[in-house]
Parts: structure tokens; C-alpha cells; sequence
């Protein structure tokens, strides 16, 4: 005789419910959740700064320079850029408390 599908679902639900309740306690829910906490501190002290994707327009000469330069240096046309728009920003900021001071 076979059972019905509403008897065979009731079936099923109670052969999970007994494994859900004999089962173990993953770590990341018992006491390793102090040490998955840690983990991911540990995670964001240690990473790198976040980089954010800037596009501009230049002249084609100039561009051109930028890459030929670019070859020598470790990090490339992204390390020359932000370097060289840190220095202004620097020099900016500079004239600027001259002016007011």
C-alpha cells in the first residue's frame, strides 16, 4: 500500500526534525563564534586601502610620457598619478593656509 503525498511529506518532516535536533552545533554558532569575530578583525586591520577607479581625459603626448615613465616605476601609471595628485593637493593646501595666514 503505497502513502499518500501528504503522509509521505509528514514523514519526511519528522526524519528531518530528528536530524536537526541530534545534530552537532556548527563553530561558527557555539563557542567559535568569539574566535570567527577575531578572524575578521584581524582581516580588516590587516587589509589593503580601499582603491577607487578614477578616469580622466589628457592630452595624447602627455599620455604617452605618462606610460613611458610609468614602465620604471613599481606600481605604474596608478602609483604615478596618486602620487602626483597627493603633491598637489599638498602644495594646495599650502598656499592656501599661506593666503589665510
Amino acid at each position: 500500500m503505497s502513502m499518500k503525498k501528504t503522509d509521505l511529506e509528514k514523514h519526511l518532516a519528522k526524519k528531518l526534525d530528528g536530524k536537526l535536533k541530534s545534530g552537532n552545533t556548527p563553530q561558527r554558532f557555539g563557542q567559535g563564534a568569539a574566535a570567527a569575530g577575531t578572524k575578521a578583525d584581524n582581516k580588516s586591520k590587516n587589509a589593503a586601502p580601499k582603491l577607487v577607479q578614477l578616469t580622466c581625459k589628457m592630452p595624447a603626448d602627455l599620455a604617452q610620457r605618462l606610460r613611458e615613465r610609468a614602465v620604471t616605476i613599481e606600481g605604474g601609471v596608478n602609483a604615478i598619478l596618486a602620487r602626483a595628485a597627493a603633491q598637489w593637493l599638498d602644495s594646495t593646501a599650502e598656499t592656501a593656509q599661506k593666503t589665510e595666514g
